[in-house]
């Protein structure tokens, strides 16, 4: 394949760090590349290196005449003196941009919902981060940069910068290299990955998942080599006594034994003993939202958030919430933890419930900025428990800050100089160190690479008590909850096949008469008896979804609190439970095929 561009012999060191020495690495025709590593290792410097945005001590880039880059940056670079028009299309007449089916994508799927014509000034971080994307890619390029490109994006913006990326350039033709911690969206975009670490890059074949099975092989073999290395001088200890020569061999990369280190490897949680745990710290009753409606009235204006919503949170449930941006996730988390009372219906608390919110502000923070970790941490309780039954741990608040990636010289440091992720990290240590039963999590992968993630998703794995998480990494909301619902349309609704339901939903939301223009006419595949038949069937399976979602709540509560030693009623309450569930996912399936057909 042709070549792009190369790097040779790079090397990088400011007054305290060398960060790159002597890297040699090229991008070809149709390389897709994600870049990942802990934060400060290099990867964003990496980027501009190869972008012609910072200059090497020593070495050279060099781009293949005529190659085209576009690069987007962590930091805005737009001007707030321009209307998102002009930033997106410059001064290209209407019949010229609006002719080019790229441009039209790229606003369609980045910049729905914004004033074309409305000033940059008035845009929100997120917003502005949009349209930024947006203004690069209606560009024609040869090879793409992009540094985080999914912050601030939602799960289904980034559903369709996937799809956008994997069919922007013909198949064995143009370059990407993007760092993201954005686990989900590597795995679809991305052929190769290079990890950023000890002033090297080292590449991978293909995405995370494949990145991830080789580093597992990778490491298995360096434990190996160091247990030979230390055989090999004791080998050289009785040769010296005895006069035996010792030999050893290199090992070979073998795939199959990374394929067999995850077999081994059980389940990630013990939901049964979870739940039983969340039952005792508890009780039965944690948040129920009974037909609850939020309405803000400002006298001017009306606005109904949700109405007539039913959800009753069970103890040791893991649930995500998805919603675009103005759907209600922030009112649903504030009724939840009792900073908001609904407009109408009741929330009902259980007497032991102790909410706890991980909040993208980090406010827990604020009175410690000061003080060392090791004096904000001191004051704190001296244990912690993790897990359940015979998995449970004692851990002190220093293992714990082991565990998130705390080294012991960083116990020294104020915590206003600590990083981004840094900080994050340790205000979640000091929320589960407050001990809440019920944890909300807001957005909590802002600022975390991508090890510090599989790091914080293995600390909640143990943590017994009731989780909701709102995110827009798909991949740590997949992995970390057992569950997903949606707020759409002002009603609450459950999930079964997960984000991919979401997003066939917003889809077919997006197609509705209501989301037409007022001269385009609706399309339904029914009319007359048949459209009113097929309507009065909809909303009486949606009230029977809502009651098996119920029955499955409470069947999931008392097998909890069954006896654990009765083998047999156990078997009897899950193959119970499978049944609820199986068919409250027909009913689903059954709901959405009427949907569509309703139009």
């Amino acid at each position: 394949m042709a070549h792009l561009l190369g790097a040779e012999a790079l090397h990088l060191e400011f007054p305290t760090k060398v960060v790159f020495d002597g890297i040699s690495l090229g991008v070809d025709e149709g390389d897709r590349i994600g870049v990942v590593g802990r934060n400060g290792d290099g990867k964003s410097t990496l980027l501009a290196m190869l972008a012609g945005r910072l200059e090497p001590d020593s070495g050279r880039v060099t781009v293949r005449r005529g190659v085209r880059v576009g690069v987007l940056d962590q930091s805005d670079t737009l001007d707030d003196d321009h209307t998102v028009r002009f930033a997106v299309v410059g001064d290209r007449a209407d019949h010229e941009w609006a002719g080019d089916p790229r441009v039209r994508d790229v606003i369609e799927g980045l910049l729905e919902g914004l004033d074309w014509d409305g000033p940059v000034t008035g845009l929100s971080g997120g917003q502005r981060r949009r349209v930024a994307l947006a203004a690069l890619l209606v560009g024609d390029w040869d090879v793409l940069f992009l540094d985080e490109p999914t912050n601030h994006l939602d799960v289904e913006a980034i559903a369709w910068l996937a799809d956008h990326i994997r069919g922007r350039w013909p198949a064995n033709q143009g370059g990407l290299l993007v760092v993201t911690h954005d686990r989900w969206f590597l795995d679809e975009v991305c052929t190769t990955t290079w990890e950023v670490h000890d002033r090297i890059v080292e590449p991978f074949e293909g995405g995370y998942a494949a990145y991830i099975l080789q580093r597992v092989e990778r490491d298995r073999q360096a434990a190996a080599i160091e247990a030979r290395r230390q055989n090999l001088a004791r080998k050289e200890l009785a040769w010296l006594r005895r006069g035996a020569p010792a030999r050893t061999s290199k090992p070979k990369f073998r795939i199959d034994a990374a394929n067999a280190l995850i077999e081994d490897v059980p389940e990630l949680r013990d939901p049964v003993a979870l739940q039983a745990l969340a039952i005792t710290r508890l009780g039965k009753d944690v948040v129920d939202l009974l037909d609850v409606s939020v309405v803000y009235d400002d006298g001017a204006t009306r606005t109904e958030v949700f109405h007539d919503v039913e959800w009753r949170i069970a103890p040791g449930e893991r649930t995500g919430i998805l919603g675009v941006n103005g759907a209600g996730k922030s009112t649903l988390l504030s009724l939840i933890s009792g900073e908001l009372e609904p407009s109408s219906g009741r929330v009902k608390r259980g007497k032991t419930v102790r909410v706890a919110i991980l909040s993208q502000q980090m406010d827990e923070l604020d009175p410690h900025l000061d003080d060392p970790v090791r004096v904000v941490i001191s004051g704190l309780r001296t244990t912690y428990t993790l897990g359940a039954g015979s998995k449970a741990q004692e851990l002190s608040p220093g293992q714990l800050l082991e565990r998130m990636g705390f080294s012991s010289a960083q116990l020294s440091t104020p915590v206003r100089d600590l990083s981004g992720g840094q900080k994050r990290r340790l205000q979640l240590l000091l929320i589960l160190l407050s001990q809440p039963n019920v944890l909300i999590l807001d957005e909590p992968t802002n600022d975390l690479d991508t090890d510090m993630l599989a790091a914080l998703e293995d600390l909640l794995d143990s943590w017994p008590g009731t989780l909701l998480v709102v995110s827009h990494d798909r991949y740590f909301m997949e992995r970390v909850t057992d569950q997903q619902y949606a707020l759409l349309g002002g009603r609450l609704r459950h999930l079964p096949a997960g984000v991919d339901e979401y997003l066939r939903l917003r889809a077919a939301a997006r197609h509705a008469p209501t989301a037409l223009p007022t001269s385009s006419p609706p399309f339904t595949t029914l009319g007359g008896a048949e459209l009113r038949a097929a309507q009065k069937e909809a909303a009486a399976l949606e009230r029977r979804i809502e009651k098996l979602e119920s029955e499955v709540s409470r069947a999931k509560i008392a097998l909890a609190e069954h006896d654990q030693s009765d083998y047999t009623g156990l078997s009897a309450e899950m193959s119970r439970i499978g049944a609820l569930e199986a068919e409250r996912d027909a009913t689903e399936e059954r709901w959405f095929a009427l949907i569509e057909q309703i139009g």
